[in-house]
């Protein structure tokens, strides 16, 4: 039998769902959580350098991608004094489609940050494979570039995990389960730098 989650037919929904978070929780105890100190205090250094932060990835990641973006903008900043330049190269959907259709879908977060991006500026791929050809390209042309960068993996980890800067790299072999870590550390690492950078009697008063 595989070893894959799942690996056998569920006799119901709510079952499934168990062994669903039961994946979900082993996964995040495998994760290394100190990473995630190191993300935010490469997060906190760009943006106080008023450098910007690039995101990218493809299906349910460039989904967590274009998330991001609102909680940088709107969840970082409110209550604080930083103001996040973020961008995510998966939302542009009409420079992304002349690309792909033009030159290659493996060219198009690299062509952006060839365009875009300086040195000082922050790349950070969401994959679950991680080794999606045009994340590849995007970290190789980060590096190019003189930009740090983040990788989020999953799987086996693929190229990407070794090419980043920090990694954090998510044991599991379900889609779902990555794709909801993932988007967990995110909301974590966004919702530290908020309560990190506002005056602290706010904390218990505010939404998070």
């Amino acid at each position: 039998m595989r070893d894959f989650f799942p690996n056998k037919r569920f006799s119901s929904c709510e079952s499934f769902a168990g062994q669903y978070f039961d994946t979900l929780s082993k996964a995040v105890a495998l994760s290394n959580m100190s990473a995630l100190d190191q993300i935010s205090a490469l997060l906190i250094e760009t943006i106080q350098a008023s450098n910007f932060i690039y995101i990218c990835g493809n299906g349910g990641s460039a989904g967590i991608a274009n998330h991001s973006l609102c909680d940088f903008l709107k969840c970082v900043r409110t209550d604080t004094e930083l103001t996040p330049r973020f961008m995510s190269l998966s939302a542009h959907t009409e420079m992304n489609s002349a690309l792909a259709n033009d030159i290659s879908y493996a060219e198009v977060f690299a062509y952006q940050l060839q365009s875009m991006a300086r040195p000082g500026d922050l790349l950070w791929t969401v994959s679950s494979s991680g080794d999606s050809e045009n994340v590849v390209r995007a970290l190789e042309a980060s590096k190019y570039i003189g930009m740090k960068s983040i990788s989020f993996t999953g799987f086996s980890g693929g190229r990407s995990k070794d090419m980043a800067d920090v990694n954090v790299h998510v044991e599991a072999t379900n889609y779902g389960v990555i794709e909801d870590i993932h988007m967990s550390f995110i909301h974590i690492l966004t919702q530290y730098l908020r309560m990190s950078n506002m005056d602290e009697a706010l904390i218990a008063e505010r939404k998070f």
